[in-house]
């Protein structure tokens, strides 16, 4: 082990804490394609906040580079960049297939590269192993091989932190999955859990979000019905959730780049061997149109308290796809956003932990600062992600006279709120 020398391609949310954690005890070269977020660590600023100035310091065997000739010394790469799903809703393998090519161009006889970028069962061996052989030159299982480890960190939770999780561990030889699985264990205090293959550990990954996008679909679907029937989902949940073994899951827009994308990443594998996935895909489609039955409940509160919705301002708060982390990806909150302006509606969103200019490149509306939310009152306020800040926010007096308070995650008093999900 003490010749190991480690790269990490892709320094996100799932890849730097991984690289500060080996760069405490390995040579470690963090690679990213960002100029900009090199320049960033290398200064100790973390924008995911993820990580702070004293884990990076900490990090004394760590360099951060754009440079991916710094990597040729190194033997074991590990790829961790983003998996998303395009316009159709098919695995986007495009950043996988560049990282992989990166790779590919510099790996030597004996290297190991694991992946733990979530991916369908077969994708490391059947996707990316041929990219790797091509730029090579070298034959897989016998000059070089494979891991796939995948990744478990949940953005913005400092309690389950990279090695306080359990890691899943495997590789494409026996030999291998032990090299793989040593060099995890060194790091990761919650231990590790070896599996017999590559595809099996693949799998492992790609259901454990996909059990979770149901069980939410489950309960998305328990809101539809129950306020049809005019009984509080959360009421029943709570009385549900007396008994010791019910599930507590709460109702809620399902986004990220986990949750709301890896259960397609099962089903194109399921239809491309001739399955078609029922609950899978039916859980999908609830949690998908939770967004625009938020602003189609939203628009007849407002209609019933006199508002003419066309033309009428609302306020958003939130925007991140979880509560107190910067994460912006697969917002599903910009359902609620399109529909209420395809009604007419002034839509302004605040989020106090979101970039304005990251929320206008990937989804073309600017953020309102606090002050502009301050300046004029709302027709109708939506809470769609529970930010622990936005507790300092007296709310009730942001809304206009018989202003309409929606509240998605049921964050706030019960009091002031019109409805929630």
């Amino acid at each position: 082990m003490s010749s190991t020398k480690i790269a990490i391609i892709g320094l996100g949310y799932v890849g730097l804490p991984l690289a500060v954690e080996f760069g405490k005890k390995y040579d470690t070269v963090g690679f990213d394609i960002s100029q900009k977020r090199i320049d960033e660590l290398r200064k100790c600023i973390d924008r995911t906040l993820e990580t702070g100035a004293e884990d990076l310091r900490a990090a004394k065997r760590l360099l951060f580079t754009a440079d991916p000739d710094d990597m040729r010394p190194c033997n074991v790469y590990i790829i961790t960049v983003p998996t998303p799903i395009d316009g159709f809703k098919r695995p986007d393998l495009s950043l996988i297939e560049k990282a992989t090519e990166t790779v590919g161009k510099v790996l030597k006889k004996d290297d190991v590269v694991v992946y733990e970028s979530t991916v369908y069962p077969g994708c490391t061996e059947e996707f990316c192993v041929p990219i790797l052989e091509r730029l090579s030159g070298l034959t897989f299982n016998a000059d070089f091989f494979c891991g796939y480890s995948p990744e478990r960190i949940n953005p913005g939770d400092k309690q389950h932190t990279v090695t306080k999780i359990k890691k899943v561990t495997s590789g494409s030889t026996p030999g291998t999955t032990k090299k793989v699985d040593e060099l995890y264990k060194s790091i990761i205090t919650a231990g590790t859990h070896p599996v017999s293959s590559l595809k099996v550990a693949e799998a492992a990954k790609v259901i454990e979000n996909s059990q979770r996008d149901i069980n939410i679909a489950f309960i998305n679907e328990l809101a539809l019905i129950f306020e049809r029937m005019g009984i509080d989902t959360l009421e029943v949940l709570e009385a549900a959730g007396s008994k010791w073994n019910f599930l507590p899951f709460r109702p809620g827009l399902v986004g990220g780049h986990c949750i709301g994308v890896d259960p397609y990443y099962l089903t194109h594998k399921a239809q491309e061997i001739g399955y078609h996935p029922e609950v899978i895909l039916a859980g999908r489609r609830i949690n998908d149109n939770m967004g625009i039955f938020i602003a189609n409940k939203v628009v007849k509160l407002m209609i019933h308290k006199g508002h003419k919705v066309d033309g009428a301002r609302v306020l958003i708060l939130g925007i991140t796809f979880k509560e107190n982390c910067t994460d912006i990806r697969n917002s599903r909150v910009v359902d609620i956003v399109g529909e209420l302006k395809d009604f007419g509606c002034a839509v302004d969103v605040y989020d106090p932990w979101a970039e304005s200019e990251d929320v206008l490149n990937e989804y073309g509306f600017p953020l309102v600062g606090k002050r502009e939310i301050e300046a004029d009152g709302y027709d109708a306020i939506v809470l769609a992600v529970a930010h622990d800040k936005f507790r300092e926010i007296d709310i009730a007096s942001l809304k206009r006279e018989n202003g309409v308070i929606y509240d998605v995650k049921s964050f706030l008093d019960p009091g002031v709120v019109d409805g929630r999900l």
